[in-house]
């Protein structure tokens, strides 16, 4: 196994060198030549870091956590592409769990966390999560960043919400539809309420009157979005179009109107906030606004990097990608 000194009798530097260049101790008085010569000697003999040796000495992981509600949910794919990607610019690697294994206050989250496996967290909190309870719960126990919604005293990262939820409404007006329901995840999620924000402000911009009887707040996944559109469509005059505040909940919003015989978008145009590959694959295939994910994941590990340094807590939101409106056979006027 090849050691310090074997890299720097090749490059022609002094063990400390390496030592500093191999650390990434930004203090080292080096050129960035001198640096690359180092680096390159280490490929050439092979050496590879003591990572376990510098954790100790640096009381670092280089580990980072993503902690989501399902790892299995297309939804998370940009999401977790970013925060890797950003890690490993950082020379990290990230470890990704599942909420229902690593829920704050458990002895597998104590363990990670408090033990020192991971450096800090990427959380996203389950819907319906009381801030109060969850901060209550990680506060205190390391860097911490979470996305979609706020904690005292930990960074958080947004994306802009209502605005999706908006340019998705907007799309159904210009069809000509105005009588437009909005499937709405849990009434308690800030992210639920900022998208009902975007729908209501979209129809009062348009003229219309929103109506709380076209609103529900059933929730984020697929038999939330089937019950939604029972509600909706049981109602004496049901929408000639739905907003679904997320495309799990379209596609239950799908499978709802189809089995009570309604062409989509015949008799019911189907927008959803979010894109994923699935809502290319349903029929029809989803029309869908694009939010920021990728980006929401970079930003979220690059701040949670800057915590970890000792950084401010800090309170982002992801504005560049805008919501883009990706235009799929579910939507068209209303029939006359």
């Amino acid at each position: 196994m090849a050691k310090l000194s074997d890299v720097a009798a090749r490059a022609g530097v002094s063990v400390s060198a390496v030592s500093r260049v191999l650390s990434g101790d930004p203090s080292a008085r080096l050129s960035e030549a001198t640096r690359e010569r180092v680096r390159k000697a280490a490929g050439e003999v092979g050496y590879h870091p003591n990572f376990a040796g510098r954790a100790l000495k640096l009381a670092r992981t280089d580990v980072i956590a993503l902690i989501v509600p399902d790892v299995t949910n297309s939804l998370f794919a940009d999401l977790t592409r970013g925060v890797e990607d950003e890690a490993v610019a950082r020379g990290c690697v990230m470890l990704l769990a599942r909420s229902e294994d690593m829920h704050p206050g458990g002895a597998m989250f104590d363990r990670l966390v408090g033990e020192g496996r991971v450096d800090g967290i990427v959380l996203q909190p389950r819907d319906g999560t009381d801030p109060e309870e969850l901060a209550q719960s990680v506060g205190g126990r390391g860097p911490l960043v979470t996305i979609h919604q706020r904690l005292p005293g930990a960074s958080s990262v947004v994306v802009p919400d209502a605005l999706a939820a908006r340019r998705a409404t907007e799309h159904l007006i210009a069809l000509g539809h105005r009588r437009i329901g909005f499937a709405g995840g849990l009434a308690e999620s800030p992210t639920a309420q900022r998208r009902a924000a975007g729908y209501a402000a979209a129809l009062e911009e348009a003229g219309i009157a929103p109506d709380t009887g076209l609103v529900t707040w059933r929730g984020y996944r697929e038999p939330d979005g089937r019950a939604s559109t029972a509600e909706l469509l049981a109602l004496p005059q049901p929408p000639t179009a739905v907003v679904a505040a997320n495309v799990n909940a379209a596609v239950g919003v799908l499978a709802q109107a189809r089995a009570q015989g309604l062409a989509v978008p015949g008799e019911l145009s189907v927008v959803a906030v979010h894109d994923a590959w699935t809502a290319a694959h349903t029929w029809p295939p989803l029309t869908c606004v694009k939010l920021p994910l990728y980006e929401l994941g970079r930003t979220a590990a690059a701040a949670l990097a800057r915590v970890v340094d000792g950084g401010p807590v800090e309170h982002l939101s992801v504005e560049d990608p805008e919501p883009v409106l990706i235009t799929r056979e579910s939507t068209a006027p209303p029939r006359a």
